[in-house]
């Protein structure tokens, strides 16, 4: 099994990665070797796969560009196929279609969604669509001034995209439409989120139409019933990620549904944690096990390797990644003491 290391790389960022990092995971012990170094790149801090797992795409933090790599089946090397811009600033995020033929960007900066078509070789063409998301402001002056989407993932069966906008306290719905490469609001086009909340990630259960939002400005989880038909997404449930004790300075960051659907996972970034809820069987909504130290600072990023048994923290400050094991009957995490040292590391993904 190959690993790809997404990070940040200026010094805007005070950032010290280099580029894109390439490792084979041994899948018994979850340790990782290195093998290759893809340089040049500006914060490529954002990376997927297509469906078939033989590309591999980056976003580009405060950049204005999508890349598209190829990736090598037998080396797990990279090569890369072009870059194409996504017609917006700081795309923070990017997606791809079930038909493999759409990445969706999310830009940040400009308050914009980019569709842009996938070629059969797997690079990237020019624009398809560019949409604006419209509303108000939360009430954050700084971090809420303008529409900020975060993420663009597509649910479980891949119809609908859900799009967290951090600056409007907003989850917005789409569909995209194939034929033409756009995305067509649907009926209930968003859902919304409490007041300064700052909806950043989403993700959904496995097997059941719930979506998970994690609000990185008031470090809760909102639960979401998912109508399989419309698309539309009815909260159930405000869950804060921060034990009761604490009480400094935290945001979250990252979000994930174990491969299982007994649990839901969310990161902290100030309490330098990793928050572990429970999904009731019966109704999905979370109650909380346990907040496992990720050995480091800002836990900007997790991910579960395809498996479940491992999970591993990428904090951004502290230039490590962090393997955990998952206890897949109570949920909990426990260090294997690997460590992986690489700079201002963002994301993780496995083929």
């Amino acid at each position: 099994m190959f690993v790809y290391v997404g990070c940040y790389t200026t010094k805007q960022r005070n950032a010290r990665g280099e580029g894109i990092n390439v490792y084979r995971m041994d899948r018994a012990s979850g340790t990782w070797t290195h093998l290759q170094l893809v340089r040049d790149l500006v914060n490529p801090s954002w990376l997927t796969l297509d469906g078939q797992q033989r590309f591999l795409y980056s976003a580009h933090g405060d950049g204005e560009v999508a890349t598209a790599f190829a990736i090598d089946k037998s080396t797990g090397q990279l090569k890369m196929l072009n870059q194409q811009s996504t017609g917006g600033k700081n795309g923070v995020r990017v997606s791809v279609d079930s038909t493999n033929k759409f990445l969706v960007c999310a830009n940040y900066s400009s308050g914009t969604v980019a569709v842009l078509p996938i070629n059969p070789d797997g690079s990237l063409g020019p624009l398809t669509d560019l949409v604006t998301l419209t509303g108000n402001p939360g009430p954050h002056r700084t971090e809420q001034a303008s529409p900020h989407p975060h993420d663009v993932p597509f649910d479980r069966a891949g119809r609908f995209i859900t799009v967290p906008d951090k600056g409007l306290d907003k989850v917005f719905v789409f569909k995209l439409d194939t034929a033409r490469g756009k995305l067509v609001a649907t009926d209930a086009p968003f859902a919304t989120a409490r007041p300064g909340a700052g909806p950043r990630h989403a993700d959904f259960h496995p097997s059941k139409p719930f979506a998970y939002v994690i609000n990185e400005l008031d470090s809760t989880i909102t639960t979401y019933r998912l109508d399989p038909s419309s698309g539309e997404l009815k909260p159930l449930q405000v869950i804060t990620t921060l034990p009761p004790s604490f009480t400094g300075n935290s945001t979250t960051s990252e979000i994930a549904v174990a491969p299982s659907g007994r649990f839901v996972y969310g990161s902290n970034r100030g309490h330098d944690s990793i928050a572990i809820f429970a999904v009731d069987a019966a109704t999905s909504v979370l109650t909380p096990v346990d907040w496992e130290p990720t050995q480091g600072k800002t836990p900007r990023f997790f991910s579960f390797d395809p498996s479940g048994a491992f999970l591993y923290a990428a904090n951004q400050d502290s230039d490590t990644i962090v393997c955990f094991r998952v206890d897949r009957a109570s949920g909990k995490l426990s260090s294997t003491g690997s460590v992986v040292k690489t700079g201002s590391p963002s994301s993780i993904v496995f083929v």
